[in-house]
């Protein structure tokens, strides 16, 4: 019977693993932010973080934003015409991209890029002993390093998003009216008439809590990285991953739990 219970143990062991590692992430962060409130703040680190996660993110995040509106408003276009419903191209579009894909594209775009170096950067800090240098001089790096990176992301993912939603609606309605044969001054009225303030509202949340995610875990696989450059490599492709998990996990838990009514 043994062998029955070899894949419920294997199962278990990686359960109590995840929960650990998620355990773990959870404390850094509120360890961070209990810090974070207090004296001495670094406004000039906040506002260079700020700059590489919004500014230096908007080129990959709008490109992402167009070619993805310009095809689901094509997809929707062709499913829509299986039951005569080619009309619903512009609600259906900025509806799918302003609470769902815009949010979640722009996450999983800026993490890729702004994850990994963050946690390559601090990475290489720790294994050249510069944090410690830090402490050292009496600088504490979760006020330094970890909180500006964590509060800047936080900040400028809600603005990207709205870039990023602007771009796609506007790549959906390129496509429709060159392509698909929609005119256009229609399509803009039928595109503003069924979007709400509730998919505004929840594409920001998102959009928030994405920033926040995507910046903890690569803060957090940088600073406790070890093992000269092979750490920083492990450090690096752990942070993205893991926020690519939790972003899409936060954006089911957002989607059916807060905003699912």
């Amino acid at each position: 019977m043994s062998w029955l219970l070899r894949p419920l143990i294997g199962l278990g062991a990686f359960a109590i693993m995840a929960l650990g590692a998620l355990g773990r992430l959870v404390l850094f962060a509120g360890e961070t932010l209990g810090r974070a409130i207090r004296p001495p703040w670094y406004p000039a680190r906040l506002l260079e973080q700020m700059a590489l996660v919004g500014w230096f993110s908007l080129p990959v995040v709008g490109l992402t934003a167009l070619f993805t509106g310009a095809a689901l408003a094509q997809q929707v276009f062709v499913g829509g015409s299986r039951f005569n419903a080619e009309s619903t191209v512009p609600a259906i579009n900025v509806i799918a991209i302003v609470r769902e894909l815009g949010p979640v594209l722009a996450g999983l775009m800026v993490a890729g890029r702004v994850s990994s170096a963050m946690a390559a950067e601090i990475a290489t800090m720790r294994v050249t002993e510069q944090i410690d240098a830090l402490v050292t001089l009496r600088t504490d790096p979760f006020r330094y390093l970890i909180a500006p990176r964590l509060v800047a992301a936080t900040l400028m993912l809600p603005l990207l998003v709205i870039v990023a939603n602007l771009i796609g609606v506007m790549g959906g309605w390129l496509i429709a009216t060159t392509r698909l044969g929609f005119n256009s001054s229609t399509y803009l009225i039928t595109t503003a008439r069924y979007l709400e303030w509730e998919d505004v509202r929840s594409s920001l949340v998102k959009a928030a809590v994405f920033g926040f995610i995507l910046a903890l875990t690569g803060c957090y696989n940088g600073f406790r990285s070890s093992g000269g450059a092979a750490g920083v490599g492990r450090a690096t492709t752990n942070a993205v991953v893991t926020a690519f998990i939790l972003i899409l996990l936060a954006n089911l838990v957002i989607t059916v739990l807060v905003f699912g009514a």
